[in-house]
């Protein structure tokens, strides 16, 4: 009887196993894999202390994907909202027992992990509007009444954010948690309206000087770098030189000049786009952003192929998710936006950012093994039947 039992245990996890979506594994083991052949090159042909590190994250944060791969999507719905607001009280925790770097206080030490719950709640976010969205009728999806608590849920965690502060990441956060909400099924005249009301926002930031001087000195370096070319314009300048000197086919593996004499700041996490465009040039560069664009592209189909709301509005909103982190970190290395301190998903040095966006591709995954599954149950009781 036990070997009978031990046999259907193992069949049981083989079968889990090959549910899952191994080409979306395939495609994030590549771009980690670039990532880390960077980190190498970024320290001159050593593995410490950026490249190792890089890649044992991502064997974790490959575990930690697979294991919410499996977990049935109907545990994440129920998970959504308590997901939502654990980070957000981490949130208003960082302002007392967040430890400061560069000037800013994102971080929470565990103890030889820093935490930073910005970057967890774009994930927690999507999973909450999804859950918001998944029990609401489609024709109260525009009503201002039930736009005030989405938007309330948006609000918190931008403004936790933006004073620590964060302005880029708070950007992002408010991006993600509004296309959420567009993907429910939003009105253009509502759309259009926010837009309008975002507009105001931010020029009254700037007239009532609620941004800080540093980055008021970015979004003007974006808009004139040449002004100051040895002061807020100099990083721009010198990343925009890297990317243009790569050409075609760039330098080489280890062969940029700009980041092999340290040129520019921040290579191994903000500006590393820089770098293997220069090594890489823009064969190198377009087949890296091919790879997102596979991402992307996949998370949309999981979506499509989705039979429950929730895992149709949680995988877009996080393959949208990974596509704003790539056009921001890429569009500021090259002088199409400011620059927000905004990493690049699993290429950049940083374990809170991967371990983010692995685990919101571990929902995807789970939406994709879960997708024959009907409409999940609304009720309190969340850990039902399928109905």
């Amino acid at each position: 009887m036990s070997t009978l039992v031990m046999m259907d245990s193992r069949h049981g996890v083989r079968a889990r196993l090959a549910a899952l979506n191994w080409w979306l594994v395939v495609i994030l083991t590549l771009i980690a894999a670039i990532g880390v052949a960077t980190l190498y090159s970024v320290a001159e042909g050593a593995w410490d202390p950026w490249a190792r590190q890089h890649a044992l994250r991502y064997l974790f944060a490959l575990a930690l994907l697979i294991g919410i791969g499996l977990t049935p999507l109907r545990f994440w719905l129920s998970m959504a909202y308590p997901a939502y607001f654990g980070v957000l009280v981490l949130l208003v925790l960082v302002p007392f027992i967040g430890e400061v770097n560069m000037g800013a206080r994102r971080w929470i030490d565990l103890g030889g992990f820093q935490l930073q719950p910005s970057e967890y709640m774009k994930v927690a976010l999507v999973m909450a509007l999804a859950r918001y969205y998944h029990g609401l009728e489609f024709k109260k999806v525009s009503n201002p009444i039930y736009l005030f608590m989405p938007l309330m849920m948006i609000g918190a965690p931008v403004g936790l954010v933006f004073m620590q502060p964060d302005l880029g990441t708070a950007l992002l956060i408010g991006a993600i948690g509004l296309a959420v909400i567009m993907l429910a099924g939003l009105s253009w005249r509502m759309t259009t309206l926010g837009a309008i009301l975002a507009v105001i926002g931010v020029i009254g930031a700037i007239r009532f000087d609620l941004l800080k001087a540093y980055q008021i000195n970015r979004i003007t370096a974006f808009l004139d770098p040449e002004s100051d070319p040895l002061g807020s314009g100099y990083h721009l300048a010198q990343s925009k030189i890297a990317i243009g000197s790569g050409g075609v086919s760039g330098k080489g593996f280890m062969g940029g000049t700009q980041s092999q004499l340290e040129f520019l700041p921040e290579m191994q996490t903000d500006f590393i786009f820089t770098i293997f465009g220069e090594e890489f040039g823009l064969v190198g560069a377009l087949g890296l952003l091919v790879l997102y664009l596979a991402l992307f592209i996949m998370a949309t189909n999981i979506a499509m192929k989705a039979k429950s709301h929730f895992g149709r509005l949680m995988s877009m909103g996080i393959g949208l998710n990974l596509i704003l982190y790539v056009l921001v970190n890429i569009g500021m290395v090259m002088g199409l936006a400011p620059v927000v301190g905004v990493p690049l998903p699993l290429v950049s040095h940083g374990g809170n950012v991967m371990i983010a966006i692995m685990a919101g591709f571990g929902l995807v995954m789970s939406t994709w093994v879960c997708r024959n599954q009907d409409t999940l149950r609304t009720s309190t009781s969340y850990y039902g039947s399928i109905n």
